[in-house]
């Protein structure tokens, strides 16, 4: 299976969901996940409606969600725009990854199917890390990321996961200027792997606060760094 394929809409039997606001948001939330929709694109009604084949009346239903998960926001006179997340939004996320990323490889028993899972997804970011790949590294650590949350079998959990990486891939573009960004963490992602590989479902949970720890320290600085320079006054 690939990198991809992880994140992308298991159902793909689009007449069984009847067209729903939430199946609406579910695909645009996907999309940015995968980093098909970048911050401050626009998105269009009839574009969508055409695209997609529903009513504006669901499109709009959908965005409310959205604009509710601080994923889009609607801007009057203008239309709706995906989101540029800011420090703030940043911190929300960490808070939420902390409580459920370390308790899910603490407390989880991975079969080998799922081991296996994760085994490709790293291997695919040294290879990406190779050929210097920030697209691809992004990819990787957003499903490695979700493969650590579906250990825990809910499913509640896991479309938390989905909204919080719709939200982490639209702070990864902020970090476009820092290209090194993704780089050196994915050994910390291959040794979380390997721990629990190793049956050390405690280590990897240490290692994994502290790299939720880093990141964010590290987003925050480079969202502030962008703040003063384009707001000089600041300093």
């Amino acid at each position: 299976m690939s990198v991809n394929a992880l994140l992308e809409d298991p159902d793909p039997d689009t007449s069984r969901h009847a067209h729903t606001g939430a199946w609406i948001a579910a695909v645009l939330r996907r999309r940015i996940a995968q980093g098909l929709l970048t911050p401050g694109s626009k998105l269009s009604e009839q574009a969508l409606s055409a695209s997609l084949g529903v009513s504006r009346n669901t499109l709009r239903e959908a965005f409310s969600t959205l604009a509710g998960e601080s994923v889009v926001e609607r801007i009057p006179n203008r239309g709706v725009f995906v989101a540029a997340p800011g420090a703030e939004e940043v911190r929300e996320i960490y808070r939420v990854r902390r409580l459920i990323e370390p308790a899910a490889v603490l407390w989880s028993t991975p079969t080998e199917r799922e081991l296996e899972a994760m085994d490709a997804i790293v291997e695919h970011a040294q290879q990406a890390r190779a050929a210097g790949s920030v697209p691809d590294m992004a990819d990787a650590n957003q499903a490695l990321h979700q493969a650590v949350v579906a250990l825990t079998g809910s499913s509640s959990l896991q479309l938390l996961m989905e909204r919080v990486l719709a939200q982490m891939r639209l702070v990864f573009h902020a970090m476009s200027a820092a290209p090194d960004f993704h780089t050196h963490y994915v050994q910390r992602n291959i040794d979380i792997v390997a721990r629990l590989r190793a049956g050390r479902p405690a280590g990897a949970a240490e290692v994994l606060r502290g790299y939720l720890d880093d990141a964010e320290a590290e987003l925050l600085g480079h969202l502030g760094a962008q703040r003063t320079t384009a707001d000089p006054s600041t300093n």
